[in-house]
């Protein structure tokens, strides 16, 4: 089944989105935006990506690069933000997008750092770093939903679904696929738009 996508992304990482677009087999409609909105109004470009694009999407794909932390201190967020906070909002005219994050090579080093010891459980964790280091907090709260007890998330915690670029590129519709799902899970409850 085809998935109407929406592909959030850092002006730096375009070369993946079109790599996306044009060289992937991926069943899906996509519902990117291309070209930019002619306009230096913030307010009305999110609402135009809103109303245009996001409103009838069901998933989106939100690129992770060098560029797309929460504390990047060179960068301004405030379009991924948005376009998570639209993807993740729940209401008149929109409805809740699944989030796939795909990892970027670039991030490989930063997010996966392989596996740990659990000091509260005494079993082996894979020490994923997902915070305001390497993502936007939409994406991180949503990641790493708080829960009341245990000592590691499984995939039943977590509303967006996490990848490698490689894995994706592999098999993209199965990760379209899982992040769709999660629109239906009971996790789905627990997201926040705006952490």
């Amino acid at each position: 089944m085809a998935h109407k996508c929406f592909i959030s992304f850092k002006t730096e990482d375009i070369s993946y989105k079109e790599e996306i677009q044009d060289d992937l087999d991926i069943d899906m409609i996509d519902k990117s935006l291309n070209e930019a909105i002619d306009s230096d109004d913030e307010d009305y470009i999110m609402r135009k990506i809103r109303e245009d694009y996001l409103s009838d999407s069901t998933v989106t794909i939100h690129l992770i690069g060098s560029y797309s932390a929460e504390n990047s201190w060179l960068q301004n967020q405030i379009y991924i933000k948005r376009e998570l906070q639209a993807s993740l909002y729940n209401g008149e005219n929109n409805t809740k997008n699944g989030i796939l994050g795909v990892a970027l090579p670039s991030m490989y080093g930063n997010i996966y750092k392989g596996e740990y010891t659990c000091s509260s459980c005494g079993g082996t964790h894979n020490y994923v770093s997902i915070n305001n280091e390497t993502v936007v907090k939409e994406f991180s709260y949503n990641y790493y939903i708080p829960k009341d007890s245990g000592c590691c998330w499984s995939e039943e915690d977590r509303y967006c679904v996490l990848v490698k670029w490689d894995d994706f590129k592999e098999d993209p519709n199965k990760y379209i696929d899982k992040a769709f799902d999660k629109k239906s899970s009971p996790i789905s409850s627990k997201t926040k738009v705006r952490p």
